[in-house]
């Protein structure tokens, strides 16, 4: 029987188009989930869009158009990323499908039977960025957001349905006790400091006169759920939670091993109040969460009014999709934040790829061709343990590194052993060398899967045909 595991990235709101940040969690995601099918396991992987929301409601509002139309236009678009990037997500999941809302509302009357909703007046300082009130600490000097300075704080004043979060500050302590359920350690050491600081019962709906676009409240019209509380409950509605008709619930939460990704902006979100929820309803807490850092621009934050975005669909079609997967997995840092720049990307696509692989596929498979009359025996199986620890670690990046390494010392052997020479003195000897250069070639294509799956597919398929490549599978870029 195959063991289990379950990855989710977040999911990204759609009042904007796809940014290169989450460009990373997807192809960060999508390589775990790709390693874990390698190594034995049976995998769902899910993605998707959250699409309620005071936001999402104000984009749409700009924009001039009606909100389903809104939503259903940039969900569209982070579905077109996914293709774009070759992501193999088992699920995406909407959060303005009748299944997910159907879900919200059954997270709601759980916890609500555990005594933890509840309903008061508030007043509070309310970020439209965050769809969430601050408290003092989350402020700057200026009484600005944190995480969106350039937005105007609001102080809104209602009659909202509250989660007992303060309840659950012992039994989230116990859970974060455990070094396993984050990853980085420090991250972790940030979640532990939250909930000791002391934690506050959260607003988890909105008035419906004032924001019409949520997800009902079963037993009270006048209001919507805040965005938080619906859209963390996506991480099972997508496996088919509460009725579960496939098993997949039953087989990859509670039976099999839960990870989300996420960035480190959401760890109070994420590690916090998700868990508490979950301790609510009575469902068992995601096993890991794992956080990585942002991506910057030439020492900037990047932002529309500095003119460094960068966006991923260009990039693709630029560089190519095994291009940009392999620069976001081996030069963006898997857990810290991260600078990066185009000129960046084409500096190291000619100097790894072009010069790289690419070019040492081309003297290996012109010698194989020249002088083997067919691809030499491939092993069945490769001892990857090395290769896959680095894996169990989620240092995407270090386990890119271990391959490079990998390539960089088959072309040292080329250079030491200079087997273009030899087979012209001593055929038997040259061709054995040729034909081991081969296998390490096939070995470091296969070790690519996770990482550039088309690359690895085109790699081995030209080693079995026994011919070079017809063209630089990296032409470089001037």
């Amino acid at each position: 029987m195959l063991k289990s595991f379950y990855i989710t990235t977040t999911i990204p709101y759609v009042n904007s188009d796809p940014h290169i940040g989450f460009a990373l969690e997807l192809v960060q995601s999508d390589a775990m989930a790709r390693y874990k099918r390698l190594s034995g396991f049976e995998v769902f992987f899910s993605t998707g869009t959250d699409e309620h929301g005071q936001k999402i409601w104000e984009a749409s509002q700009k924009e001039g158009k009606k909100i389903k139309a809104y939503v259903d236009y940039y969900s569209g678009q982070f579905q077109k990323l996914k293709g774009s990037l070759a992501i193999s997500n088992d699920a995406f999941v909407r959060t303005t499908s009748e299944h997910h809302i159907k879900a919200a509302q059954e997270m709601w009357k759980r916890c609500e039977a555990s005594g933890d909703i509840y309903k008061k007046s508030y007043t509070g300082k309310y970020c439209v960025g965050c769809e969430s009130f601050k408290m003092e600490k989350d402020l700057s000097p200026e009484g600005r957001c944190l995480l969106h300075p350039n937005m105007e704080v609001r102080v809104l004043s209602e009659e909202n349905y509250f989660f007992r979060l303060s309840k659950y500050q012992k039994r989230l302590l116990q859970y974060l006790s455990s070094s396993q359920v984050i990853l980085p350690d420090w991250r972790r050491d940030e979640a532990i400091a939250f909930v000791q600081g002391g934690l506050e019962d959260f607003s988890i709906s909105r008035e419906k006169e004032r924001l019409g676009w949520g997800v009902p409240v079963s037993n009270d019209s006048s209001q919507v759920m805040y965005v938080w509380f619906d859209a963390l409950t996506n991480y099972i509605s997508t496996l088919g939670w509460p009725e579960d008709a496939e098993g997949n619930f039953e087989k990859f939460w509670n039976n099999g091993e839960a990870v989300q990704t996420a960035g480190k902006d959401q760890i109070r979100f994420q590690s916090v109040m998700w868990q508490a929820m979950l301790m609510s309803a009575g469902i068992k807490n995601t096993d890991k969460v794992v956080y990585h850092g942002f991506i910057n621009s030439g020492g900037q934050k990047m932002s529309k009014s500095l003119g460094n975005i960068i966006n991923p669909f260009d990039l693709v079609e630029e560089f190519g999709t095994e291009a940009v997967r392999y620069f976001l997995l081996r030069h963006v840092h898997s857990f810290e934040d991260s600078d990066v720049t185009e000129e960046r990307i084409k500096e190291l696509y000619n100097a790894d790829l072009a010069n790289g692989l690419g070019n040492l596929v081309s003297r290996v498979l012109t010698l194989s061709e020249k002088y083997l009359e067919k691809c030499p025996p491939i092993p069945e199986k490769s001892d990857f343990r090395e290769y896959f620890a680095i894996y169990e670690t989620y240092d995407i990046a270090k386990a890119a590194d271990y391959v490079w390494k990998k390539i960089g010392e088959l072309d040292q052997f080329i250079q030491k052993t200079e087997p273009f020479k030899v087979v012209k003195v001593d055929e038997e000897v040259g061709k054995k060398i040729i034909s081991q250069m081969v296998v390490e070639l096939y070995e470091i294509a296969r070790m690519l899967n996770p990482l550039m799956p088309e690359t690895n597919v085109t790699i081995k398929n030209l080693i079995k045909e026994n011919k070079k490549p017809e063209r630089s599978l990296f032409p470089r870029k001037d």
